[in-house]
């Protein structure tokens, strides 16, 4: 785990390439180091950067952003929202797929890897990378959220006509990072079970994501998960 910065796909290293040389990257990566002497750290070290590398930074079409990678064995995989295919569908997952269906007539899927999503564009990305097993937000605060806000700031500046959805005030809270005049932004509740029924189901954020690539000419994306 201390050598964070080579793992990440090129096109984002060489995007995000001054951070890793900043001193509260070189500090998160002393703490990562510390935690993993003393804790099962989720996900994976070999995970962590799973969404840039499946997603090259001039392949986004989507971005997804979440809070946290979930915190239980076998689950976090490095793409937010999305375990794998072993692993029991999570209560938020499972209420994305039953909007997916309200949307667009596509099925709950028998499992809950979504890097078939991921390979076409959408970026699934956590604001934090890692967390201590069991322990739901316990690497906040710590550097990430610098560094996934600039990968989001770099988005916005250097692409266009990205879609970026965000569910829940925490995502919400990232709006200021986009330019709003090149991007389109789609915001709605939280699909964990605790919000879902204030504003995220009925959002229809798949079909308006496909109509907007579609619009700008740009190939939609397959929500399909076999």
């Amino acid at each position: 785990m201390e050598k964070l910065d080579p793992v990440i796909e090129e096109s984002w290293k060489e995007v995000l390439k001054d951070e890793f040389s900043q001193s509260y990257f070189h500090d998160l990566k002393s703490f990562l180091v510390q935690e993993k002497a003393k804790y099962r750290i989720f996900p994976p070290g070999n995970l962590i950067f799973n969404a840039f590398n499946l997603t090259p930074f001039g392949k986004v079409k989507v971005v997804i952003l979440g809070q946290d990678p979930y915190h239980g064995i076998n689950q976090a995989h490095g793409l937010c929202f999305s375990v794998q295919e072993s692993v029991p569908k999570p209560p938020s997952l499972i209420n994305i797929f039953k909007e997916l269906e309200t949307d667009c007539g596509i099925p709950s899927p028998s499992h809950g890897n979504l890097a078939k999503w991921a390979l076409q564009g959408v970026l699934l990305i956590n604001a934090t990378l890692t967390v201590r097993e069991n322990q739901a937000g316990s690497h906040q605060n710590h550097g990430w959220e610098k560094f996934t806000d600039k990968a989001i700031s770099e988005l916005s500046l250097q692409r266009k006509g990205i879609v970026f959805v965000l569910w829940g005030n925490f995502a919400i809270a990232k709006r200021s990072l986009i330019d709003e005049s090149k991007h389109l932004i789609l915001t709605a509740a939280h699909p964990s079970p605790l919000s879902a029924h204030r504003g995220f189901f009925g959002c229809r954020h798949f079909s308006q994501i496909n109509t907007f690539l579609n619009k700008n000419g740009i190939q939609e994306i397959d929500w399909r998960i076999e």
